[in-house]
């Protein structure tokens, strides 16, 4: 048995959700949100190289020579899949892996909110999945994934850099492309991928202009699209957006997705009282409230409008983490450590409620 093997079986075993592998140290896992070493013995540069060889793939070698960065997806036999990080520090290759679980996950298992099930019984419009490196943005957007496969008869086209989670067809018909295997690269896969006749269109993130006009000419060509983005709040994901763009396209961009985008979720993984790990979840929906703030580019405010917006399926951060703190599934200290207002939320759990968010929607 490989050395590579003998870990990844350790680390699934430990429920490990990353596997660092760093010259010089011991391999260190992730598990329900700790860091910590395990006991093999320290890895030399040359161990690691070698593992670099074993496993990456071949179409990616000379880019990696060139660029010293390499994602791809690794199956390892008997163990599972992960999701592989290749890249250079200090002129050393090290390596940062993610166990990507093959069961698609419910939405009960991984303990979201109900309102999230109707994000994928949507026909149209722009579905983001945002938060922190970690945060459970894949398996949250699996779940949706998973909910319109074994409820719709849908055409589902993915484009993933690289592919994660793998689906069966169920009601739905689904085809996974992976970038670097089955196209050149993300900017040629959505040239084409509205002529392959996709109801719902998944880009595994938005990370540049091609991929977000993209995303917007299907929403407004009546597509629903799914995909994810790096962003510490649900309000903050509209200004990443726009800062991939120069200032003098910025109001274009900001006036397509006041008029295509639906919602977005931004997630947090907490330490659960029970063990593991449970998500907040803050949710922006694209109500007339927001429409309009989009619209005047008024986006210092959209956390008022998410603060204010529980009628229309819309949560904060810390309303979320309030939920969790009195349903018993984490602690008040872990809660205060992930809100976003922590003053506030201990506000809250005191029985004082400030309706701050109104006061400020009032001035607009």
């Amino acid at each position: 048995m490989s050395v590579l093997k003998e870990l990844l079986e350790y680390a699934v075993e430990q429920g490990s959700s990353d596997i660092h592998l760093v010259p010089g140290r011991r391999p260190w896992i992730r598990a329900h949100a700790q860091l910590s070493p395990t006991d093999f013995s320290r890895l030399s540069a040359e161990d690691i190289q070698g593992i670099v060889s074993e496993i990456m793939p071949n179409h990616l070698r000379q880019s990696f020579e060139e660029t010293h960065e390499a994602d791809f997806s690794l199956g390892e036999p008997g163990v599972g899949r992960f999701r592989v990080n290749v890249f250079k520090a200090q002129g050393m290759a090290s390596i940062a892996m993610r166990h990507v679980k093959t069961e698609i996950p419910t939405f009960e298992q991984l303990n979201l909110p109900e309102e999230l099930r109707e994000l994928a019984h949507l026909d149209r419009g722009i579905v983001l999945l945002s938060g922190t490196t970690g945060s459970g943005k894949s398996t949250t957007l699996a779940a949706i994934v998973g909910e319109i496969n074994r409820t719709q008869r849908k055409r589902i086209i993915t484009v993933e850099d690289p592919v994660e989670y793998l689906f069966e067809d169920d009601q739905s018909v689904i085809t996974q492309r992976e970038v670097g295997l089955d196209t050149l690269n993300y900017e040629e896969a959505l040239k084409h991928v509205l002529r392959q006749d996709p109801d719902i269109i998944l880009i595994g993130e938005m990370r540049d202009q091609l991929s977000i006009r993209t995303a917007l000419l299907a929403a407004e060509t009546g597509h629903l699209v799914l995909s994810t983005l790096h962003s510490g709040t649900s309000g903050m994901a509209i200004p990443r957006i726009l800062d991939v763009f120069p200032a003098d396209e910025q109001d274009q961009i900001r006036m397509g997705l006041a008029g295509t985008h639906h919602a977005i979720v931004c997630q947090r993984l907490i330490p659960a009282t029970s063990g593991g790990v449970v998500p907040a979840v803050e949710v922006m929906i694209n109500t007339s409230t927001v429409r309009k703030l989009l619209e005047k580019n008024r986006l210092d405010v959209l956390n008022a409008a998410i603060e204010t917006g529980n009628d229309d399926g819309m949560i904060t951060f810390n309303q979320s983490i309030y939920n969790l703190i009195k349903e018993g599934l984490v602690s008040e200290k872990d809660g205060m450590r992930y809100a976003t207002n922590p003053e506030s939320l201990r506000m809250n759990l005191q029985g004082i409620f400030l309706d701050e968010g109104r006061r400020i929607l009032a001035t607009t």
